[in-house]
């Protein structure tokens, strides 16, 4: 017997062992027919290639998957991005979510929190709660999460310039309910370089940006082993109008940049990178949304072996959550977005994710109605149960074209990887606008696709209803709102002790000078409900803000 056969066979013996080991669901993995199926299907004489590349769920480099048996053990985490209005006009939507068979908790902001404004704030005027939840104090965390248990209920926060800042409200919140920071589970967004590259909502420059994230990374590194403290995001990227291999690049570039920040700032790569996490688009291409997948997870696992010296197993487990593609969503029939999504969330699944968002059908017009958001969780409700893809782990592995394009997009990758190098790096890059021009680039050369219908998108450049009535029901914000919370953030300031309001800003302004880690004082800020307009003043007075170099 030659050494490669010996290295596959103990491969397989490793991976049965892992096999039994894992937990189980308590469900019937037959087909509908009867047929019994396996685990994981296999060649029975694998060439090297299979050996080197594939080889087996939970085993480097992790190709088929992070854990041995995949879906059979445990089902993906169903969230659905929600949140719009008032703290408790959410919440209510967060227990209706929750009663429907919903697994966690992904929380929408509104833009003048995502941009670091009190909603009193000139700025914020007609934007109050609009696209997602109005939070601006340590107060509205208590109402937005009343009566959730946050010691069972993962929360993800999609929240990225002011993070600190909504990652301390809710660290205050859990010491509050009595939950222990170590059993904290959940995800902070908190990627800002993507931020610079493609959705545009930064606030502080990139530099004094890493500053913070390296305080945060430390802090739950320290104190809360369960929380994904950076969820590394490709998903706005995509929707800025990269390609699938430009998606994958920037953001494993972005993710490599933040280890070399913490390495850099003292930690020790095993003891945070198990916590990164990942967030990709899953797009309307079908198999090279798959393929994106699985290449995603083999580069993490060799980059951060080889490069960065990682020992532990769960550092280089790449795991994902995958959102379907908003980009991708028509306002034109937009019945037809039900099966959008779902093709997108079967892709999702196919590759491997860890926790999935599907869009719901109205969102190119609104905030999703309770219907649309009903629908879309049902829609992954049905592929769990119905479908049949989650009873088998990485079912499409060994096909010719979906390891032909996995193999395919790690080149692109990596030569991608070579050009940002060249460019300075990812924040050089940053800086000269070098993401920016290719993202561009790419966005205008799809939507020539579209416009010369060498591509079709059904109901817009196909299959066209010119006399189209659209007649689906609408969630409406009301104005009302935004004179609410108005009132509310002016009660609040009439009513709490300003000196200790003054004496919080002061420390944070002096942590901000003299590098000592941000993130406690802003806890104890929180605290004195310090608000998060008042905080990021301070914080912008320290480290400038941002603005951006044109790309053209």
């Amino acid at each position: 017997m030659n050494k490669r056969k010996e290295e596959f066979l103990k491969r397989e013996k490793k991976w049965k062992e892992d096999i039994d080991s894992y937990p189980k669901r308590d469900y019937n993995f037959n087909s509908i027919s009867g047929k019994n199926l396996e685990e994981l299907y296999y060649p029975d004489n694998p060439n090297d290639e299979y050996i080197d590349k594939l080889g087996f769920p939970g085993q480097y480099p992790y190709t088929r998957g992070v854990h041995a048996n995949m879906y059979r053990g445990k089902l993906w985490t169903m969230r659905q991005f929600s949140g719009y209005g008032s703290p408790a006009e959410s919440n209510k939507r967060y227990h209706y979510l929750l009663s429907q068979g919903q697994t966690g908790l992904s929380i929408a902001y509104d833009l003048p929190t995502l941009m670091g404004y009190d909603p009193d704030h000139p700025i914020s005027n007609g934007e109050v709660g609009k696209c997602g939840v109005s939070v601006a104090t340590l107060n509205d965390m208590e109402i937005l999460l009343k009566d959730i248990d946050l010691s069972k209920v993962s929360i993800s926060q999609t929240i990225n310039g002011p993070a600190i800042i909504l990652l301390a409200f809710y660290i205050a919140l859990a010491e509050k309910q009595g939950v222990p920071l170590s059993k904290l589970r959940g995800t902070l967004q908190n990627d800002i370089l993507k931020e610079f590259t493609a959705q545009k909502e930064w606030i502080f420059p990139p530099v004094p940006s890493m500053r913070i994230i390296t305080d945060m990374l430390s802090y739950c590194t320290e104190n809360m082993p369960q929380y994904n403290t950076i969820s590394i995001s490709g998903y706005h990227i995509r929707e800025a109008g990269a390609t699938a291999a430009q998606e994958l690049a920037f953001t494993l570039a972005d993710g490599f940049t933040y280890i070399e920040y913490a390495l850099e700032a003292g930690l020790r790569i095993d003891d945070f990178a198990p916590r990164l996490s990942f967030f990709f688009n899953s797009h309307l291409d079908f198999f090279e949304e798959i393929a994106k997948f699985r290449a995603a997870r083999r580069i993490w696992a060799r980059h951060l072996k080889e490069k960065y010296g990682a020992k532990k197993e769960s550092s280089l487990k790449l795991r994902f959550h995958a959102q379907t593609a908003g980009c991708s969503l028509t306002a034109q029939q937009p019945e037809n977005n039900i099966s959008r999504t779902a093709f997108q969330a079967i892709a999702a699944v196919l590759g491997g994710a860890q926790s999935l968002h599907t869009n719901s059908m109205d969102e190119t017009l609104a905030l999703p109605s309770e219907k649309a958001a009903e629908i879309a969780l049902r829609t992954q409700q049905l592929i769990a149960y119905e479908t049949g893809v989650a009873n088998v782990a990485d079912p499409l592995g060994g096909s010719w074209f979906i390891e032909s394009l996995t193999d395919q997009l790690e080149r692109d990758a990596e030569k991608y990887f070579e050009d940002i190098e060249k460019n300075g790096g990812v924040i050089q890059a940053i800086e000269d606008g070098y993401f920016q021009r290719e993202i561009a680039k790419s966005a205008e050369d799809y939507q020539r696709l579209i416009d010369e219908k060498k591509l079709y998108t059904i109901g817009v450049n196909k299959f066209i209803k010119n006399d189209e009535d659209i007649d689906i029901p609408i969630l409406e914000i009301g104005s009302e709102v935004e004179g609410e919370r108005i009132k509310y953030i002016n009660n609040l300031r009439n009513n709490r002790d300003e000196t200790m309001v003054q004496q919080s800003l002061n420390t944070i302004q002096e942590c901000c000078r003299n590098e000592n880690n941000i993130l406690p004082a802003i806890i104890e800020a929180a605290k004195s409900y310090v608000t998060l307009g008042e905080i990021v003043t301070v914080m912008k007075a320290e480290f400038g803000e941002w603005q951006e170099t044109p790309a053209f």
